[in-house]
C-alpha cells in the first residue's frame, strides 16, 4: 500500500495529525476539498477573526482611550478595505505556513473531495471532474464542521450571513442583528460594534454563554451591555423578510407567544456549527453516527470500521481548533502503536472579546450537579496594581477547588489577556496541582498573573491584596 495514512481535512486537527503521523515515520497524505489548507479555522474561522478583533478593539482604543494615556490622535477615520486586507494578509501567511510544514513533512497532498469507498481506499474528486484512489493502511476523517441552518431563513452572506460572510462585509452596518449568544456571534458582534454598528443579539435561551458558569456568563453580559450590545434572551427568529431596503426580522418568545419586528442591516445567524460528515461515504462504508450527523468513536478515536478513525468537530464533543490538534497528535501516535491521549477535563475555552473570557474544567453548576463538595477562590481585577495602572479592572478570576484533596477542579477568567492566563490553569489542572501549589508558585511583579495566585490564596480565605 502507497500509504500508511490518509487524512481527509487539513484543518488544525488534520493537518496536526498528519505532521504527527510523518514524525513518527508513516508515509502520509493529505486530501483538501478547498483550495487551500487550514480548514475553517485558518480560512474563515479563527485567524481572520482574531485579525478583526485585534485591528478593531485598537481602532476604539484609539478612539476612546488613548487620550486618557496621553497620546493623542488626528481625526479618527475608518479604512474598512485595508482593514480586510489586513486580515487577509494575516490568513495567508497562516495558509501558506501549513502548506510550507506538510511539504517539509514530505506529506503527499490531493486538492479535491475525499470519500471513503472501500476498506482502506479513498476517492479524490478534483474539482475538474477527474479521480483517483488512494490507498491506504488507516483513514483519520478531519473534517471540521460547516454552519448550522437556521429554519426558514436562506444565508446569502451578504445581508444575511454566517460567520464567513460577517468576516467579509463591505461597509459597517447601522444596524447588526445577531441570532445566537454564543462565543461566534458575542466575537463579531463586538468587532462590528467597536467599527460603529448598532447590535443586538436575539438568543433563544435565557442567559447567554450556554455552558460557562453562570456568574461568569451574567458579569460577561453586563459588561457587553456597558459597551452597547444590547440582548434580547429567551427570544426566537421565525423568518426573515429580505424584500425590502432593510431585514425585517420576526421574533416571539421562545415559549411562544406575540411576535414582533426588528429592523437590521445585516443579521448574522450564528447558532452554532455542525458536522461535516455528507458525501464522505460513511453510510455506505459502514461508520456509525448518531442523529446529529457525529461519528462515534472509541477511546482509541477509532470507528466502528477497522482502521477508519475520526478527530475534531465531527465527533462529539467541544468544537475547538485545539481540542482537533491534540486529538490529531494522539490519533497519529496511537496509529503509530504508541500511547497517545486527550484529557478532557483540562481543555481551555476562550472568547476573545475585550475583556477576553477564559474557562477551563468544572463549572460551579456542574459540581453541584453532580455532588461534588468545593471552594471558591476568587479575586476582582479591580485590587491587582497592573489591571489598574492599565486601566482594565473589569473581571475576575475564579478558581474552584475540592473540597477535600484541594486538587483544582475549573478555573474561569473574565479580564485582559484571560486566553493567555488560563494556560497558567491548564498547566496546572493537568499535573493535578491544588489550589495551594498555584498559591505558593511565585509570580512575576507587576502582572495579571498576579490575580491567578491571589485567587488560588483565595480559595484558604487569605489573599494578600484584597
Amino acid at each position: 500500500m502507497p500509504y500508511d495514512l490518509v487524512v481527509i481535512g487539513s484543518g488544525p486537527g488534520g493537518y496536526v495529525c498528519a505532521i504527527r503521523a510523518a514524525q513518527l515515520g508513516l508515509k502520509v497524505a493529505v486530501v483538501e476539498k478547498d483550495k487551500t489548507f487550514g480548514g475553517t479555522c485558518l480560512n474563515v474561522g479563527c485567524i481572520p477573526s482574531k485579525a478583526l478583533l485585534h485591528a478593531s478593539h485598537l481602532y476604539e482604543a484609539a478612539g476612546h482611550e488613548f487620550e486618557a494615556l496621553g497620546i493623542k490622535v488626528g481625526a479618527l477615520k475608518l479604512d474598512l478595505a485595508r482593514m480586510m486586507k489586513f486580515k487577509d494578509e494575516g490568513v495567508e501567511g497562516n495558509v501558506k505556513g501549513v502548506e510550507f510544514l506538510l511539504n517539509k513533512n514530505k506529506i503527499e497532498t490531493y486538492l479535491g473531495r475525499g470519500r471513503i469507498i472501500g476498506p482502506g481506499k479513498v476517492e479524490v474528486s478534483a474539482g475538474n471532474g477527474k479521480t483517483q484512489t488512494l490507498a491506504t493502511k488507516a483513514i483519520v476523517i478531519a473534517t471540521g464542521s460547516g454552519v448550522a441552518q437556521l429554519p426558514g431563513v436562506t444565508i446569502d452572506e451578504k445581508r444575511v450571513v454566517s460567520s464567513t460572510g460577517a468576516l467579509e462585509l463591505a461597509k459597517v452596518p447601522d444596524r447588526l442583528l445577531v441570532v445566537g449568544a454564543g462565543v461566534i456571534g458575542l466575537e463579531l458582534g463586538s468587532v462590528w460594534r467597536r467599527l460603529g454598528a448598532k447590535v443586538e443579539v436575539v438568543e433563544f435561551l435565557d442567559r447567554i454563554l450556554p455552558g460557562m458558569d453562570n456568574e461568569v456568563a451574567r458579569q460577561f453580559q453586563r459588561i457587553q451591555e456597558k459597551q452597547g450590545i444590547q440582548f434580547r434572551l429567551a427570544a426566537k427568529v421565525t423568518g426573515i423578510d429580505a424584500k425590502g431596503k432593510t431585514l425585517k426580522v420576526s421574533v416571539e418568545p421562545a415559549a411562544g407567544g406575540k411576535s414582533e419586528i426588528l429592523e437590521a442591516d445585516v443579521v448574522l445567524v450564528a447558532i452554532g456549527r455542525v458536522p461535516y460528515s455528507e458525501g464522505l461515504g460513511l453510510k455506505e462504508a459502514g461508520v456509525a453516527q448518531d442523529n446529529k450527523g457525529r461519528v462515534f468513536v472509541n477511546a482509541e478515536f477509532r470507528t466502528n470500521v477497522s482502521e477508519i478513525y475520526a478527530i475534531g468537530d465531527v465527533i462529539a464533543g467541544p468544537m475547538l481548533a485545539h481540542k482537533a490538534m491534540d486529538e490529531g497528535v494522539a490519533v497519529a501516535e496511537i496509529i503509530a502503536k504508541q500511547a497517545g491521549h486527550v484529557n478532557y477535563d483540562a481543555i481551555p475555552n476562550v472568547i476573545y472579546t475585550f475583556p477576553e473570557v477564559a474557562s477551563i474544567g468544572k463549572t460551579e453548576e456542574e459540581l453541584k450537579a453532580a455532588g461534588v463538595s468545593y471552594r471558591v477562590g476568587k479575586f476582582p481585577f479591580m485590587a491587582s496594581g497592573r489591571a489598574k495602572v492599565n486601566r482594565t479592572t473589569e473581571g475576575f478570576v475564579k478558581i474552584l477547588a475540592d473540597a477535600a484533596s484541594d486538587r483544582v477542579l475549573g478555573v474561569h477568567i473574565i479580564g485582559a489577556d484571560a486566553g493567555t492566563l488560563i494556560a497558567e490553569a491548564a498547566i496546572a489542572m493537568e499535573f493535578g496541582a491544588a489550589s495551594e501549589d498555584i498559591a505558593r508558585t511565585c509570580h512575576a511583579h507587576p502582572t495579571l498573573a498576579e490575580a491567578v495566585k491571589e485567587a488560588a490564596l483565595a480559595v484558604d480565605k487569605r489573599p494578600i491584596h484584597l
